[in-house]
């Protein structure tokens, strides 16, 4: 067996004990994000207050993010562009969710121009259920169908200090 097998047979309990728990409570306040920024060519998520920055994380997103921003639905690269984290899922198939307000007006034009759907469902997130204890692993490929993914430990943090109508915006 190898050390990273043997790695996860053993984190994977303690994780899932972790993260049974349910969502984290928000954050006061005061300790609240207010923008988020997305460097999709850094693989950097920032959250900001009063023009601060005052957390980043590494991500991971689409498969398709080096390809420009997201224009279909199915074609695996993450939005560019301004957008609100507009609702959230405790229940989601990766752990916690925050709901990116994809797509826009502008978007949905786009693709309808094309003949297309513009797709929906961008999400922040963290590791699909079930996988949690592969932890930073996760950031060693691209792998979502164009959301941000994070550990499950940093979408606990995430969670609590992002409210819903938070500005996002997303750059190339």
């Amino acid at each position: 067996m190898s050390a990273a097998s043997a790695l996860a047979l053993t984190a994977a309990p303690a994780q899932a004990q972790l993260f049974r728990r349910g969502p984290p409570d928000m954050a006061p306040a005061h300790e609240q994000a207010d923008f988020i920024l997305v460097l999709k060519g850094a693989r950097r998520l920032i959250l900001f207050r009063q023009g601060t920055a005052f957390r980043e994380y590494r991500i991971s997103m689409g498969n398709g993010a080096n390809e420009g921003p997201k224009r279909f639905e199915g074609d695996g690269r993450t939005p560019e562009g301004l957008y609100t984290i507009d609702w959230r899922n405790p229940n989601s198939l990766a752990y916690l969710s925050l709901h990116i307000s994809y797509p826009n007006a502008e978007d949905v034009a786009y693709a309808a121009s094309h003949g297309r759907s513009a797709g929906g469902d961008i999400m922040i997130h963290g590791i699909n259920n079930g996988w949690g204890f592969l932890g930073g692993l996760q950031r060693t490929r691209d792998w979502t169908a164009g959301c941000i993914a994070v550990t499950n430990g940093e979408m606990r943090e995430i969670w609590s200090l992002v409210p819903d109508g938070t500005a996002i915006e997303l750059r190339a």
